[in-house]
């Protein structure tokens, strides 16, 4: 019985030298079997997280193809490796079994949900925002002066785009002839 005492991490903190018991006092068996997550990584990738507007830099292990772990990423200047509570959790985002994966559509007046190919729905926006800008279009404002624009269509960029993804996003709207393009990051 008195050699099942003397594996306490109470009593090896105070009759060792580890008195804080921050250190080999409070270790187990158990303790050290355990290994990290990451240290099984194949491999590491950089990300941005998806939340807000800040733009925390992550870093995503991957094995087998699968994300194992997302963490802050120490080498980002905007977080320094650290992550709000919505960040921590963002594995859930990529790995949760209720994950969308799939283009759902509801038709006008309809009640149920459909599922839709990813080119079928590519082509139904193309095509409505092909006859919005055509239906909206407008040379010349009330007063006669050449605008060239549309007002029915608007852009609104994610807050975790870089600032190529929002020149090429304001390049495209511009094209279309829409003047409403903001980014959620400004908002």
């Amino acid at each position: 019985m008195a050699r099942e005492w003397l594996g306490w991490p109470v009593l090896r903190q105070l009759t060792g030298r580890d008195f804080l018991g921050r250190g080999p006092a409070v270790r187990s068996a158990n303790t050290d079997e355990i290994s990290a997550r990451t240290e099984t990584a194949d491999r590491v990738a950089r990300s941005v997280c998806p939340y807000c507007a800040v733009g925390c830099g992550q870093k995503v292990y991957v094995k087998g193809e699968q994300v194992i772990q997302i963490e802050g990423d120490p080498d980002s200047p905007i977080s320094r490796g650290r992550l709000c509570p919505k960040g921590s959790a963002s594995k859930n985002l990529v790995t949760s079994p209720l994950r969308q994966t799939k283009v759902r559509y509801r038709r006008a007046y309809g009640t149920e949900w459909e599922d839709l190919d990813l080119e079928t729905a590519m082509n139904m926006i193309a095509d409505r925002v092909v006859s919005t800008r055509a239906e909206t279009w407008q040379d010349v404002d009330e007063h006669g002066r050449r605008v060239r624009r549309t007002l029915g269509i608007a852009g609104l960029g994610g807050a975790t785009l870089d600032n190529e993804e929002n020149f090429l996003i304001k390049k495209l709207f511009t094209a279309m002839g829409a003047v409403q393009i903001e980014n959620q990051a400004r908002i």
